[in-house]
């Protein structure tokens, strides 16, 4: 990742670079955060499956707070947990460009939903937040819910197979 993460910092044409399915880690994404954070024309970034930790989402995390032109994050069937939510949800206050967030199957919890409902209170720019097979019950809804009442850009949300139970669902459906 480190000689990737070199070449990143002067490729001017690349529009979309897809690493699922590897072994970056946290020490990868440390190296893919460096380029971000000095690359300002890869739009579109795909880490599916690569063991990042909330370490490696908190580099990433630094380097959305700077880079300009990244729209869509893929980080499906990582490691990240709350504190990675925490991360993240700090960055998209401070980012005005990225509009997809894709979280699904991690181990995002009550705690991290709240902390990216926070977040979506302030972005305004984020249309597409997935969190799909994380573990988020009934208080996590109600905070995602709040957020959905005053996050008008907000279009394509994507909770399903959480751990939302009854409370929950009348809290999202009240916000819809």
């Amino acid at each position: 990742a480190q000689s990737l993460s070199e070449a990143l910092k002067t490729n001017t044409i690349l529009t979309t670079l897809d690493l699922g399915c590897n072994q970056i880690g946290h020490q990868g994404a440390q190296s893919l955060s460096e380029a971000l954070k000095t690359n300002i024309t890869l739009p579109t970034l795909k880490l599916w499956n690569n063991a990042i930790n909330n370490q490696g989402t908190q580099y990433l995390s630094e380097a959305l707070k700077t880079n300009t032109i990244l729209t869509t994050l893929n980080l499906v069937s990582n490691l990240i947990g709350n504190q990675g939510a925490q991360s993240l949800s700090e960055a998209l206050k401070t980012n005005t460009i990225l509009t997809t967030l894709d979280l699904g199957n991690n181990l995002i919890g009550d705690q991290g939903a709240q902390s990216l409902s926070e977040a979506l209170k302030t972005n305004t720019i984020l249309t597409t937040l997935d969190l799909r097979s994380n573990q988020i019950g009934d208080q996590g809804a109600q905070s995602l819910s709040e957020a959905l009442k005053t996050n008008i850009t907000l279009t394509t949300p994507n909770f399903g197979s959480n751990q939302i139970g009854h409370q929950g669902a009348q809290s999202l459906s009240e916000a819809l």
